[in-house]
């Protein structure tokens, strides 16, 4: 009896201790959760200890912090995060509307996350800075909410897809900053003219692995933009097109060729992938063609259109015609048209000169010199002397053949030559093939008796003698009975051609 009594005080022990933990269980199990949202919270604001709060700026830098304090004021308007741990941005990181932060620094803090929801409370931002982290992509639409953004500062991270779609909405941005990432396509629809943003002045994607240029789309982007457009420090394969492209950027002193020149380089064909200036590509490797800025050409009666292409955009410009004459009102063949540029027209040999056009803003003064040359000729007549240079050229060539072909391809009729005969039905004698005949008879019986040269007597066929009494020529067959006749006949018909009235000559 006292065993079993021990046997139920064990069993009784087990099902209170087994009770007891089923209670507690469910508590320990929710402990690791709640310490997990919590690590993402961060600790009130405390301007003594671990930020400084200085009016409505507020720097936590260099706290070793892991997420953005809490309990920001409303009227921080400038917030620097940098030098810190924080690996994500959620979108909870500020419950509430900060509408007066404009500045905001999150750079070297080893971030990898962007919420889609980050900045959907501070949409007044106008400089964000989030360089010098471990971003690796930018997902579609991340930045829509930053409408009144400036300033983007994503250069050191290691961003290497950047959906199309990223910098949507940004139609304040001026300055975006990419340089030293993993990009290998070049953002052209940044800066391309129906999808640009239309404030963007600044682009930097040097130091990145992009390959391939659209060099003509790039050429013809307005100077204002190629001016803050930076690319050196790539892998860009080097050619003529590059050269040129970059020399004439050269020439006409943009920033962003004129403040690097050493480090634009290219990539020479090989397996050592050698690096070259790509403005030494004319001296060195290709034996490029040296790059001028021409003058512009037109003819007399054109109208031609001048460009003040400036550095900067939305600059007050002026132009001074040639002889220093300031374009007015009362020029009519030289107008200034909306743009800035200048038209000229129908253009005569007195619009030749320079033309300048004086550019000024609050902050910078350029001034824009074009050369205009008018040729001495229209177009179309230039077109028709062209035309007729040709035509007395054809007629030359011409010329000359038929000339050969006499020379060299017409029958040898000579007695001298071999296989000429003088037979008397052969068609070479007979009057009527030629109006020159020559008495064969009586050259050989000269050449006999003097033993020099004959005299060779010519006779003038008349009209008269050609036409029958109808007007028509005598028929081919008369003529072969005439020469089938005896040759007394034939010597007297030439005598008495001889000694008619026509013209001899001995």
């Amino acid at each position: 009896m006292g065993k079993s009594l021990w046997v139920s005080h064990r069993t009784s022990e087990a099902v209170f201790r087994r009770r007891s933990f089923l209670a507690v269980l469910p508590l320990a199990l929710l402990l690791p959760t709640v310490r997990v949202s919590a690590q993402f919270i961060g600790s009130p604001l405390d301007c003594h200890k671990t930020c400084v709060c200085a009016s409505n700026i507020i720097s936590c830098s260099k706290m070793n912090l892991t997420n953005v304090p809490t309990a920001l004021p409303k009227y921080t308007a400038v917030l620097d995060l940098s030098f810190n741990f924080i690996t994500r941005l959620r979108a909870e990181w500020t419950p509430v509307k900060l509408s007066r932060l404009h500045s905001l620094l999150l750079s070297h803090n080893g971030l990898k996350f962007l919420s889609s929801e980050a900045f959907v409370y501070v949409t007044k931002i106008r400089y964000l800075d989030l360089s010098s982290n471990c971003l690796r992509q930018l997902d579609e639409y991340i930045f829509e909410p930053l409408e009144h953004l400036e300033v983007l500062l994503l250069y050191n991270n290691c961003i290497s897809q950047i959906d199309r779609s990223a910098f949507s909405g940004l139609v304040s941005l001026q300055r975006l900053y990419l340089s030293h990432n993993q990009i290998s396509r070049f953002p052209l629809e940044l800066v391309k003219e129906r999808s640009r943003l239309e404030s963007l002045r600044l682009l930097d994607v040097s130091s990145n692995r992009i390959k391939a240029l659209t060099l003509h789309e790039l050429q013809a982007l307005p100077a204002w933009i190629k001016n803050g457009l930076y690319f050196h420090n790539n892998s860009l394969p080097c050619s003529c097109e590059l050269y040129d492209m970059v020399a004439h950027w050269n020439l006409k002193e943009l920033s962003s060729v004129t403040d690097f020149k050493l480090s634009h380089t290219c990539v020479l064909p090989g397996p050592q992938k050698n690096k070259m200036a790509i403005l030494d590509l004319d001296k060195v490797y290709l034996n490029c063609s040296e790059v001028r800025i021409m003058d512009e050409e037109a003819y007399l009666e054109q109208f031609l259109v001048l460009d003040c292409d400036t550095r900067q955009r939305d600059m007050k410009k002026s132009w001074v015609l040639p002889g220093d004459v300031p374009l007015s009102a009362a020029y009519k063949t030289a107008v200034m048209r909306p743009d800035g540029s200048l038209q000229i027209g129908p253009l005569k040999t007195e619009d030749s000169g320079v033309y300048s056009c004086y550019a000024t803003s609050d902050s910078f003064n350029e001034t824009v010199y074009v050369t205009v040359v008018v040729y001495n000729s229209t177009m179309r007549g230039g077109l028709e002397n062209l035309k007729t240079a040709y035509t007395t050229l054809v007629a030359c060539l011409v010329s000359v053949v038929m000339v050969l072909i006499y020379l060299y391809l017409t029958p040898c009729r000579c007695p001298c030559c071999p296989g000429q005969g003088l037979e008397k039905n052969d068609p070479g004698d007979s009057l009527h093939s030629s109006t020159v005949s020559i008495s064969h008879d009586e050259t050989r019986q000269e050449r006999m008796e003097d033993g020099g040269f004959p005299y060779r007597h010519v006779a003038f066929l008349e009209h008269k003698e050609q036409l029958e009494q109808n007007g028509r020529l005598n028929p081919i067959g008369e003529e072969d009975e005439e020469w089938q006749g005896d040759s007394t006949e034939r010597r007297r018909s030439d005598a008495e051609s001889v000694s008619s009235d026509t013209p001899m000559v001995v």
